[in-house]
């Protein structure tokens, strides 16, 4: 049997590599092969470390959303609303809706849509929220709003389609990890982290957030109208968790079962970083989603959602109050 050459264009496909490891004895140009080959295995390697952290990091972006939009919620009313990650859903399908079906520029579908999540916050409020002020410590809370929440899941999924639906690109800039879909939750966790602190030092409306937040009776008898603070500050959860499923519609498609996965893993975040702290989320966040894919590339499949169990067991065994918590007060 003679000796055939590979051709040059099989040389050249990273295929063939393991064609010619198995075929030693007879590989041509082996000085060659031995300096090539580590550098594409560096090559590779560092390539898929930038895909766990590109996509890492855009994830735990969303994530860190959705805890921003727990926190909001959390702060005028004391109550942990289980609408947030429906509103991060919602936020991908109204996005879907105005801009593929309804053919809306990007803007007008991003004000749109964040439009509607605040109005869904504000609705979250009258009808979830209020009728149980009057009875914190039962926590009646967990009933309505998850309730609240299983019936904008199935009115979604009616409605809407039961498939994941695309999100369309909206600049169409960058490729690879430089893609848009990777950067743009970025960009919109720092706007929003940004906004949030020059809503709550440099404003009014802000520091009357802040005094319900830190007591509300005392601020009902300063005269702050407490139930239209409220009221304000469950339309800007809605819209930043719509601002999360919108900026993140083109990793998450448009889905109604986004919903109760955001749900968990934006909650994963608060109690990393601490009750009502918004930069222990985003640093919770982001943590959660490189910690999320590493372990996705390293024992995949629902292991990975196993090792964010267990993460998060631990910080509630080691740290009750979050990673970035003050510790809660005792009474003496």
């Amino acid at each position: 049997m003679g000796f055939v050459h590979p051709t040059p264009r099989r040389m050249r496909s990273p295929r063939s590599l393991q064609d010619f490891d198995r075929s030693k004895s007879i590989a041509p140009n082996r000085p060659a092969r031995r300096t090539t080959e580590p550098a594409l295995s560096v090559i590779s390697e560092v390539m898929m470390l930038a895909s766990i952290l590109a996509s890492g990091l855009a994830v735990g972006a969303i994530y860190a959303l959705i805890g921003i939009t727990y926190n909001t919620m959390f702060a005028t009313s004391r109550v942990m609303s289980f609408t947030a990650g429906q509103l991060g859903m919602l936020g991908g399908v109204f996005g879907s809706l105005f801009m593929l079906r309804l053919g809306w520029p990007p803007v007008i579908g991003l004000l749109a849509s964040l439009g509607a999540c605040a109005l869904i916050g504000v609705v979250t409020e009258i009808v979830a929220v209020r009728p149980v002020l009057k009875s914190l410590e039962q926590h009646l809370y967990v009933l309505s709003t998850l309730a609240l929440a299983l019936m904008i899941q199935q009115v979604t999924a009616i409605e809407w389609s039961t498939e994941p639906q695309p999100f369309p690109k909206l600049f169409g800039i960058g490729s690879g990890v430089f893609d848009e879909k990777f950067w743009l939750p970025l960009v919109a966790c720092g706007l929003t982290i940004a906004g949030l602190e020059l809503l709550y030092r440099k404003t009014l409306v802000g520091r009357a957030f802040l005094a319900v937040a830190e007591d509300n009776f005392a601020a009902r008898a300063l005269g702050l109208p407490e139930r239209n603070l409220r009221i304000a500050s469950y339309a800007l959860a809605g819209a930043i968790g719509g601002l999360a499923g919108f900026a993140g519609g083109q990793l998450l498609l448009a889905f109604f079962a986004n919903g109760p996965l955001l749900n968990f893993y934006g909650f994963v975040p608060v109690a990393l970083g601490g009750l009502g702290n918004n930069r222990g989320a985003v640093i919770g966040g982001l943590a959660l989603g490189v910690f999320q894919q590493a372990a996705n590339f390293l024992v995949g499949g629902i292991f990975s959602s196993v090792a964010v169990f267990v993460l998060f067991i631990v910080v509630l065994l080691a740290a009750p109050q979050g990673l970035f918590g003050a510790p809660a007060a005792r009474r003496v």
